[in-house]
């Protein structure tokens, strides 16, 4: 019962990888807000059924749960879904950014109201979220964010420059998030998820494509849920600031951008010296345009 006593919130909990971290946190003795808009892969739509289905699976799994059918793109929603736990359990000691939405496409054809809908729940229902929370984190001292991020904003994919920019960007919000609220107990990390889910089944199932959807059907999404439990619970509270992923029974931790060459020059640079001596200089240290599939090239075990 690592979570007994706590309050999580889980944005996106109605399905895949959200529903099966409600799921767990609950049966960990936490008390769960499943928060889910009910909204289609592409963010359309509104279903409050979806929410409440799982929270009816928590609780006739003798869990503690309530439903949030509130949109974390929207500012004033977003603080509800905090007042929603506050309103059913008088606190909140975690909040899991799993919400997310997909518009495929590839950048030359992608149209402004594409990427402005998977910016607005992927990277600013995030912060919208996180920030509604933030003051009762720092009333009590203490709590907990987990945001997921993905290997399409770490390393790169084809055709999603918006959820590439948006999952980029919560792995730096969250990296922000724990120095700015480290002086009040809280932690915030990321997590990269591999799992087969309704968003990943959108991947159409072109010739290059089919051995990498045949690989993903094998990633279960209940396999992400154990790392966030066990940053939630109190044997988490040293751990912030990180970027994890989770593939089946693997876990990693990722590298964060640091330097890797440099070049100095007493008298300053020319565009002239910079082609001459920098750029063939670092070269060889160029990171190839590699994409997730590649870099994560070996089967899950």
């Amino acid at each position: 019962m690592l979570l007994q006593g706590k309050v999580m919130v889980v944005t996106g909990a109605g399905n895949g990888v959200g529903a099966e971290i409600a799921k767990l946190a609950a049966s960990c003795g936490a008390k769960v807000v499943v928060n889910d808009a009910g909204v289609t892969t592409s963010g359309e739509g509104r279903d409050p059924s979806v929410a409440n289905r799982m929270v009816e699976d928590i609780r006739a799994a003798g869990g503690t749960a309530v439903a949030s059918v509130r949109n974390v793109a929207d500012w004033d929603d977003a603080h509800g879904i905090i007042q929603d736990a506050l309103d059913a359990f008088g606190r909140v000691d975690a909040v899991v950014n799993n919400a997310g939405i997909l518009r495929d496409g590839l950048f030359h054809k992608m149209s402004r109201e594409d990427f402005d809908a998977v910016d607005a729940v992927n990277l600013r229902g995030v912060f919208y979220v996180s920030r509604a929370a933030a003051p009762h984190f720092r009333q009590q001292q203490s709590g907990c964010y987990v945001h997921m991020t993905s290997t399409s904003g770490l390393i790169g994919n084809l055709g999603q420059v918006n959820y590439a920019a948006a999952k980029l960007g919560v792995a730096g919000l969250s990296k922000c998030i724990a120095i700015d609220m480290q002086k009040f107990g809280v932690t915030s990390n990321a997590i990269a998820p591999f799992a087969w889910t309704r968003m990943v089944a959108t991947i159409p199932p072109t010739p290059e494509n089919m051995h990498r959807l045949e690989v993903n059907r094998r990633l279960k999404p209940e396999r992400i849920a154990p790392l966030v439990v066990a940053l939630a619970s109190e044997a988490g509270r040293n751990t912030t600031g990180q970027i994890f992923g989770v593939r089946n029974n693997e876990i990693y931790l990722f590298s964060q951008p640091r330097p890797i060459r440099t070049a100095h020059t007493a008298e300053g640079w020319t565009p002239q010296t910079v082609v001459e001596r920098v750029l063939s200089a670092f070269q060889p240290s160029y990171f190839p345009l590699d994409k997730s599939n590649e870099v994560f090239s070996w089967d899950p075990v």
